[in-house]
């Protein structure tokens, strides 16, 4: 991926299949996202790296580039570390996946093909940070996603660390060092079930331990393999691995089949009365082959 400083600005290029603005409509899904802010079609977060937090705002920059400004005093002195944020960028942004091969097989797809026409550009915008991703499919396990929005909040203000620029917080995601060393007792407030706190302190020891790592994920180079390491984590059943897996591993062939959002998409798009089989979606994304996590994702977008 070619990027460039330029006048203590980076640009970044992307491919003809991305769209700054899709992806910033994604973004702006929840009024209640506490990990960063849009202002006028630029989005403002902070990024956790160690020794330093740098504060990005990133925006369009033309078709085939975006722009990133460190705001405040938070520019990395050593190129080191302004790469480490590019490259942060590049994962939440998804912008190494080619999607040309996923294009022309949804355009021939009944169910994909108003999904790819209405959100061209759009990417599986990610989840970089292992933690961050495994936690975000706890809280989400069978909830709506409102209610799962204020659960990361409470959480994320509870645990987590923020900067302050120009008056507003800038919150980063609990470490699992920080979460790892708390009791049941100690996430009361949060007001979630006593098993989701249980499994959100179990994964984060797992992490923290070194016993999970986003390296062990794809050296699996197999997404059932991958599925089975995550599954044997309690609290961590099928749909939450395969979240993951897309969210934050970039298996693009990971697969929630079991999501009640993408049994509502699939009813909506084919205009059924009824959410379809695990055995009718099955049948339909046999068309999908390698691309399933792409195709939940753009069928999901439908639903907001």
């Amino acid at each position: 991926m070619l990027w460039q400083e330029n006048d203590e600005q980076i640009i970044i290029n992307t491919s003809s299949e991305f769209s700054f603005t899709q992806n910033l409509q994604y973004l702006s899904r929840s009024t209640n996202e506490c990990l960063f802010h849009i202002h006028e079609n630029k989005v403002r977060k902070a990024i956790p790296m160690g020794e330093c937090t740098p504060l990005v705002e990133i925006s369009e920059q033309d078709e085939h580039s975006i722009r990133i400004q460190f705001l405040g005093n938070t520019r990395p002195t050593s190129k080191q570390e302004r790469e480490q944020v590019v490259q942060y960028i590049i994962e939440w942004f998804d912008l190494k996946t080619e999607l040309k091969a996923f294009y022309e097989l949804a355009q021939k797809d009944a169910v994909l093909q108003q999904a790819v026409m209405d959100f061209n550009g759009l990417r599986i915008m990610g989840i970089p940070d292992l933690f961050e991703a495994m936690a975000w499919g706890i809280l989400g396990q069978q909830i709506n996603l409102t209610y799962a929005y204020t659960l990361k909040r409470r959480l994320v203000e509870a645990f987590g660390q923020s900067i302050e620029f120009e008056g507003e917080q800038y919150w980063m995601f609990p470490r699992p060092g920080d979460i790892a060393k708390l009791s049941v007792e100690n996430l009361a407030g949060l007001k979630m079930t006593v098993k989701k706190c249980e499994y959100l302190i179990d994964v984060a020891n797992q992490i923290e331990m070194g016993l999970l790592t986003n390296e062990m994920l794809l050296e699996a180079n197999d997404v059932k393999k991958a599925e089975k390491m995550l599954t044997k984590i309690r609290g961590i059943g099928p749909w939450t691995a395969n979240y993951v897996l897309m969210r934050c591993l970039r298996y693009t062939s990971a697969f929630p089949i079991d999501d009640v959002g993408l049994h509502n998409a699939i009813k909506h798009v084919t205009g059924s009365e009824q959410k379809p089989s695990k055995d009718e979606i099955h049948k339909l994304s046999l068309h999908w082959i390698g691309w399933e996590a792409y195709a939940t994702f753009y069928l999901w977008r439908l639903l907001y």
